[in-house]
């Protein structure tokens, strides 16, 4: 059931700057921080024109729809632009810069996911669906929004302090990162699908053949040191978000197939060669601390990072209850239905707590793709060579901008018979951003990234 909305007061210009601007320095080396950025009234070097209104100040999910103008060579949606005919960015006399539209705004309402929190828009699982989204309705999805509105300040900064600012780098100078992950919710349910069709076409023999290896074989998902090898032989890392809940969840949606006291012994030996363990909070946990922190203990040493199961998120509840759980880090924030940017952002952020109208002290690494988006029935039912050209050009824009390309690859879509969405669509992903000379990464290594900054 969604939860009311909280009492909330207007997020006023002075706090969408600050959460804009912390944000905006991070991206860069050695940022000026002497630069003086601002709405116009405050009279500072760089200007943005202040046209939000009173939109913060109420409760619309929505702003008005944005205006499209180019910016190196990328037709882009502009929000709070009244006035689209002016240039989108003047570069003035005196070392001083005026952005035309209010880009401080712009950037916070999409990064924060004020839309997610305002709008009572939500799916089966309860989640903030896609087709409700600013993304969705004006088709902006696959492209780094807030990116481009931070690249037109950084020209305009540029201008005002007479210094270039280069993005920050990743591990060895690499140009931007990949963080490879694997939700863990089946390891001894490869037999069913066979044995079901074999049940369906009344082939007796085909159906006890299946049960027969069943019981007497290691179970085809049961896979998680082929996992850990298979991404080790790329040079990268893999992170196990292990679902410590093996009952189903009360509304009848299944969580994991296993108990975590058959598997602890070997995630923590995958954990002493090298791979990261990270909790994968059942359903319904997005909304329980107490369930939530029970499963978190159900793992060995020291669990960082959480992504919830069925990428479970109630905007209004999850990011203060993260913070509350002092998790370093959460890699829940994409669309199920749609690769791309939920935030509109590729590189991590702080959410917005809008309860307490400050970011949240744990860091957000959005999720860019998984793999059942990309084939399943209800999702973009991608044929397998139209994997890698669909996707490229989202990896191309992570590459520009110095971001991070987090990818959902479950462990049961390492299995063989997976023609579709299987090792062979990873092989062609994982070989093309080892090309681009990305850093392989896990989600404590972003986090000490984000923290050295």
């Amino acid at each position: 059931m969604l939860p009311p909305l909280p009492p909330v007061a207007p997020v006023s210009a002075e706090i969408r700057l600050a959460y804009v601007l912390r944000h905006f320095w991070q991206a860069y080396e050695s940022a000026p921080i002497t630069t003086t950025i601002g709405h116009a009234s405050q009279q500072p070097q760089v200007e943005a024109a202040d046209c939000a209104g009173h939109f913060f100040a109420g409760r619309a999910p929505y702003p008005a729809a944005p205006s499209w103008r180019e910016w190196q060579g990328r037709k882009l949606p502009f929000f709070f632009d009244p006035h689209p005919s002016r240039p989108l960015l003047e570069l003035l006399p005196d070392k001083r810069a005026r952005i035309n539209f209010d880009l401080i705004s712009a950037a916070f309402y999409l990064l924060s996911g004020w839309q997610e929190f305002f709008s009572d828009e939500r799916d089966r699982h309860d989640r903030f669906p896609y087709v409700a989204s600013v993304q969705h309705r004006y088709g902006f999805v696959t492209v780094p929004v807030v990116n481009y509105y931070f690249d037109i300040l950084k020209t305009a900064v540029e201008h005002a302090t007479g210094q270039s600012l280069m993005p920050r780098r990743w591990a060895a100078g690499a140009p931007f990162a990949t963080f490879v992950t694997h939700d863990i919710d089946e390891l001894r349910s490869a037999w069913k699908v066979p044995a079901k069709a074999a049940l369906q076409r009344r082939d007796w023999l085909g159906f006890g053949q299946q049960i027969w290896r069943h019981l007497t074989q290691p179970d085809a998902w049961d896979n998680l040191e082929i996992v850990h090898k298979t991404v080790t032989g790329y040079g990268a890392k893999s992170t196990f978000f292990m679902l410590p809940e093996h009952k189903k969840a009360s509304n009848g949606t299944p969580n994991a197939d296993y108990a975590m006291p058959m598997v602890r012994k070997r995630v923590t030996e995958l954990a002493r060669n090298g791979s990261e363990l990270a909790v994968h909070g059942s359903i319904g946990t997005a909304t329980n601390p107490q369930q939530l922190q029970q499963q978190r203990a159900q793992l060995p040493g020291t669990v960082a990072g959480v992504r919830f199961h069925y990428l479970g998120w109630e905007p209004r509840i999850t990011p203060t209850m993260l913070d509350s759980q002092l998790f370093k880090y959460d890699t829940t924030l994409g669309f199920a239905e749609h690769f791309g940017f939920r935030n509109s952002y590729c590189r991590p952020f702080h959410p917005f707590d809008f309860t307490r109208r400050l970011a949240c002290t744990f860091l957000e690494i959005p999720l860019n793709v998984m793999d059942a988006t990309l084939h399943h029935p209800n999702y973009l039912q991608l044929a397998p060579d139209e994997i890698l050209p669909a996707l490229m050009p989202m990896f191309q824009e992570i590459e520009r901008f110095g971001g991070v390309c987090t990818l959902l690859w479950h462990n049961d879509h390492f299995d063989p018979a997976n023609a579709t969405t299987g090792p062979r669509q990873f092989a062609e992903l994982m070989q093309y951003l080892r090309s681009r000379n990305t850093a392989f990464v896990n989600g404590q290594d972003v986090v000490e990234w984000w923290v050295s900054g």
